[in-house]
């Protein structure tokens, strides 16, 4: 199936939603920012909400959502079908969105996609001169598998010839998992010896990396060291004593 890489527009804004309960970009809010779909429920609502004083017209797509090597990719499919495709909210008003399945979802993996919120270009004004910002909002769907949906995570720490301290984290479970950001302490400290915003999701079977810079005044501990490590996500916080390797 041809890939295509959804791209921000010259004039556009891209959102990623990641961790709120209402998003909004500027004249567009959508509650709320995830649906979660399973054998058991098979339609999902969403209501995009009109911030403006004027009515603003949206296109709705919808795609299969992937990773490879930290990257997000986006296929066109058919397997979630998202009502209605094309829609006008009016000043102040909202639009109920409604989503489902239209296949059986995966016995052991949990199914990821993307619906893609495109604001459409008001008819054009003769008066009218400079650029137009136009709003793209991204919301995942989740897909549950029909076992027992957990993630499982592995961090890793390794220290580089340049003293950065590079962070993985690889999912081996059967269902994504979304880092809001997370901590590191040092062995016999009880306050943080540095914190990462991350904001991201990391899905089944997938690894995310952060690289950490260090200098001579703030170095990284020495390849050995045990470092503790909190994760603030949405499966609740986590905690891991993680090696530093050589």
């Amino acid at each position: 199936m041809l890939v295509r890489t959804i791209m921000q527009a010259a004039y556009g804004l891209f959102l990623f939603v990641v961790g709120a309960s209402v998003v909004s970009a500027t004249s567009i809010g959508v509650s709320p920012v995830r649906a979660t779909l399973s054998v058991n429920q098979q339609v999902a609502a969403l209501t995009v909400r009109n911030n403006d004083t004027e009515a603003i017209s949206v296109q709705l797509t919808v795609m299969n959502w992937s990773q490879q090597d930290g990257k997000d990719f986006f296929t066109a499919t058919r397997e979630v079908l998202a009502n209605p495709p094309i829609f006008t909210v009016p000043a102040g008003g909202s639009q109920l969105i409604r989503t489902g399945l239209r296949r059986a979802p995966d016995a052991q993996h949990e199914l990821t996609y993307r619906i893609f919120l495109q604001e459409l270009p008001p008819p054009p004004s003769l008066d009218f001169q400079g650029a137009q910002m136009l709003m793209r909002v991204s919301l995942p769907v989740f897909v549950l598998p029909e076992v027992a949906a957990k993630p499982v995570l592995h961090w890793r720490a390794v220290r580089s010839s340049d003293g950065a301290l590079k962070i993985s984290l690889t999912n081996t479970g059967n269902v994504h998992i979304q880092i809001a950001n997370f901590s590191l302490s040092l062995p016999g400290s009880a306050q943080p010896w540095v914190t990462q915003k991350a904001s991201v999701y990391v899905l089944h079977g997938q690894s995310r990396d952060w690289i950490l810079p260090f200098n001579a005044e703030n170095p990284a501990p020495p390849p050995g060291t045990i470092i503790h490590l909190f994760a603030q996500t949405d499966a609740g916080d986590m905690e891991a004593e993680v090696l530093i390797a050589p």
